[in-house]
């Protein structure tokens, strides 16, 4: 990869199986859900900080924040899920997807009830299981390819997603790598 390498750089070195990661994202992060996409971008990048992934997480948090999510509800949410501070919605979500990231072996049946009598839907719950399973996959990815982020990255990042209409701006994203037809 060349110096100051970027996801762009990894996908298009490595483009096996990129165009339906990519297509993979759009639907869990841009699909029909109960999860507003700020919700979603919220997840992946609370999973990205527990994984201390500064790449996804910051990228994500940026896009969060573009879909109207306070940029300071992460570090709250990071403090403690369960403050007053934030929607107690969103609470035991985030509860469940902390542990799925960290002992997904020890999750309990009364964790997703939890999530459930707190309002959100089992297709929600199920949206923010798949977003934690493929932030935890992604960070592998990032890390393991030694990307770095930048304050040049995140501003890219926010202004991509500021100006886009698009449903699949992932999908869009490989194919301006040209790894996507």
């Amino acid at each position: 990869l060349p110096a100051n390498a970027d996801l762009g750089d990894v996908f298009r070195r490595f483009p096996k199986g990129a165009d339906h990661l990519l297509k993979y994202h759009d639907a869990v992060l841009r699909g029909p859900s109960d999860l507003s996409i700020g919700e979603r971008e919220l997840i992946a990048a609370y999973v990205s900080t527990l994984n201390s992934c500064n790449y996804c997480a910051g990228a994500h948090g940026v896009i969060a924040e573009t879909f109207g999510i306070d940029p300071e509800l992460l570090q709250r949410i990071i403090e403690n899920p369960e403050t007053e501070s934030i929607d107690p919605k969103l609470g035991p979500l985030f509860n469940y997807v902390k542990k799925l990231t960290l002992s997904p072996s020890k999750m309990l049946p009364e964790e997703a009830e939890a999530v459930r009598k707190s309002g959100w839907s089992e297709d929600a719950l199920f949206d923010a299981i798949s977003i934690c399973a493929l932030f935890n996959f992604m960070n592998r990815i990032v890390e393991g390819t030694g990307l770095e982020t930048s304050a040049e990255a995140r501003t890219a990042t926010r202004e991509r997603h500021r100006n886009g209409k698009s449903d699949t701006p992932y999908t869009d994203f490989g194919r301006r790598l040209e790894i996507i037809d």
